[in-house]
């Protein structure tokens, strides 16, 4: 039986579901499965057209496509493809990332990604185009770390709305709000309220960025049709002072709701997306971590959503520590024998324990003696030490993972126990940093590390963005060698060592995972993200790369690969509902020509529904 069925489903819950079902089952399906095969119904023409970044071709526009849509004259002659265009686009590109920087302060990034964001504005079609085949030099500047530059400084690059807001001031309007937006379907909703971006702090409603960020990559790896996604603010207020004084800021200038009016804005939000669009996937996004187990929590059972800073992380920490035991030469299923000492208990850090504690329990039976024992492989350090069952006003979520007193003692460790204290008794085979705290793997912690009695160790600095990164692969490698296993959140260039000897800067991205578990939610019809459909996606990553990948120390794919490792994780992740019996289908395949489908047979399906840039013929239909 799988984990879902395992789920204790309220009455409302349930009822919820199967309402769902209902109108899934009753839907009308007048849609291809594979996109952009036929042409598509247009009701402007003219200047209009060319305004519009969903059907703006620019010199791209046929002849014959000129005259229907009354386009003659208002473009240069010249007919270009769409190679042509990328091509004038990257000539300028290269020209102007100088050009564009405001002052001497402006980064470079930052000047790339406003370039990227006004061709976004013109021509959406040209823009995912030139952003999947650049994937690797682009995703950095459209999510992390740019993204997170661009919600610190979003009131003064705000041109033009992208996405919808919801705030404390809407409550009771909300269901009628939905209805303002013009897409009939919404697949994918990236949802955040400001409070937590990267490792920023409470950016309030600049946090869009990085719900704008999100979606540009379920666009880019996962193929989601760009005119079915929406990223959401939710607007309720903010405590960040400095914010709340600026004149410039877009936001609501108030302090934070808190307790009952912080769920009830987010429940009527919940009940409004739902009403309109039953099948859409919410992806939450950045919540503090007080709200992100309870939102989790509150909605998971019901609902068709994910949290990616508790799950997602989780997932693509879980796929690394599984590389990491295969670089050792060993099989993944030697897991729960590693000692994992990890910095930070926040939303990230206590996701990636929960995820890990059940993958080493799962691959030791899945007994209560399998959990208490891969709990034991834990030791986790926070801002005021290690953390054991003598701390007081120990967070819940955090509290399975505490140490018992006593077998510390015998460690030699206390409570509140610093975490190169920690390093240094336990010799863990991984040290993993999710604190957000930029430079905590000092130089006298790593050379603790250096007493691992793993014959491998690994260093996992996965807090974003760049300047959060709990060390720097040079700060690693030139300590521990060139025999340990590096990985960050944010990306960093290779550490050559002058003997042709390489140490790879493996990148452990969320963009790795979040794509395909939403693509092979929506594809399967799931009703719930069950545990079982993460794991699936976490356990298709980690087996990714090939033997002799990793034992040269790469536990992660490049980025160029995105769109195949997405495809390949969304086919498990509905291979893997099929198997718990969530599928329910997905437009004209039902559930049962899905639960037909073989290995091959799922990657075909998985990739005929994979919106790709193409520019469709338009064809003009008067109003």
């Amino acid at each position: 039986m799988g984990i879902a069925n395992k789920l204790r489903l309220s009455s409302s819950s349930l009822s919820r579901i199967l309402h769902r079902r209902i109108l899934y089952s009753s839907a009308v399906r007048s849609f291809t499965t594979s996109e952009g095969h036929r042409p598509t119904i247009v009701h402007k023409q003219g200047l209009d057209i060319l305004h519009d970044p969903w059907f703006n071709k620019g010199t791209a526009f046929t002849m014959t496509e000129r005259n229907r849509l009354d386009l003659r004259g208002l473009l240069p002659p010249n007919v270009m493809d769409s190679e042509q265009q990328i091509f004038r686009f990257m000539t300028d590109l290269k020209r102007l990332e100088e050009q564009a920087r405001d002052g001497p302060s402006d980064p470079n990034a930052l000047a790339k990604w406003r370039i990227l964001n006004r061709l976004h504005d013109r021509n959406e079609t040209m823009y995912y185009k030139v952003l999947i085949n650049n994937i690797e030099e682009y995703a950095p500047i459209v999510y992390t770390p740019t993204v997170g530059l661009v919600c610190q400084n979003y009131s003064g690059l705000f041109r033009r709305p992208r996405g919808m807001y919801f705030s404390a001031e809407d409550r009771g309007e909300m269901m009628s709000m939905v209805y303002n937006w013009p897409a009939e379907q919404v697949d994918m909703i990236v949802v955040t309220d400001g409070s937590r971006i990267l490792g920023l702090g409470d950016l309030g409603v600049h946090g869009i960025g990085i719900a704008v960020g999100k979606l540009d990559l379920y666009v880019a790896a996962a193929g989601i049709n760009p005119q079915r996604v929406l990223p959401v603010m939710i607007d309720v207020g903010t405590n960040n002072e400095k914010l709340r004084n600026d004149p410039m800021y877009l936001g609501l200038q108030q302090r934070r709701l808190e307790d009952d009016d912080y769920i009830d804005v987010i429940d009527e939000f919940m009940e409004a997306v739902y009403t309109r669009w039953p099948h859409v996937i919410v992806q939450f996004e950045d919540f503090q971590s007080k709200w992100a187990f309870k939102l989790l929590q509150r909605y998971r059972c019901t609902y068709r959503m994910f949290n990616d800073d508790v799950q997602g992380t989780a997932g693509v920490a879980i796929a690394g520590l599984l590389g990491a035991v295969r670089a050792q030469g060993r099989p993944m299923i030697d897991f729960p024998k590693m000692k994992i000492v990890v910095a930070g208990a926040g939303s990230a850090g206590i996701g990636v324990l929960n995820a890990a504690r059940k993958t080493m329990a799962r691959m030791l039976g899945n007994t209560e003696t399998a959990f208490d024992s891969a709990q034991s492989q834990f030791w986790v350090v926070d801002a005021q030490g290690l953390i054991t069952e003598g701390r007081e006003n120990i967070d819940p979520e955090a509290q399975p993972f505490a140490r018992k007193t006593k077998e510390m003692e015998r460690q030699g460790l206390k409570e509140g126990a610093t975490l190169v204290e920690v390093v240094r008794e336990v010799k863990p085979d991984v040290l993993l940093g999710l604190s957000a705290v930029g430079g905590l793997f000092s130089k006298e912690v790593l050379e603790a590390m250096k007493g691992s009695t793993s014959t491998r160790p690994a260093i996992f600095a996965m807090s974003n963005p760049t300047k959060n990164a709990e060390c720097t692969p040079q700060d690693a490698f030139s300590i521990l060698g060139e025999n340990m296993i590096f990985a960050s959140g944010s990306p960093f260039k290779n550490v050559e060592f002058g003997n042709g000897h390489v140490g790879h800067c493996n990148q452990g991205n969320n963009m790795y995972l979040f794509p395909g578990i939403g693509l092979g939610t929506l594809l399967s019809g799931a009703p719930i993200v069950s545990d079982g459909m993460l794991q699936a996606a976490s356990e298709c990553l980690a087996a990714y790369m090939s033997e002799e990948e990793v034992l040269e120390g790469i536990i992660y794919p490049p980025i160029s690969r995105i769109r195949d490792i997405t495809k390949r994780i969304a086919a498990a992740v509905i291979k893997e509902a099929i198997e718990e019996d969530l599928v329910e289908g997905y437009r004209e395949m039902d559930a049962r020509e899905i639960q037909k489908l073989d290995e091959e047979g799922l990657m075909e399906y998985v990739e005929n529904n994979m919106w790709n840039p193409e520019y469709p013929t338009l064809v003009y239909k008067d109003d």
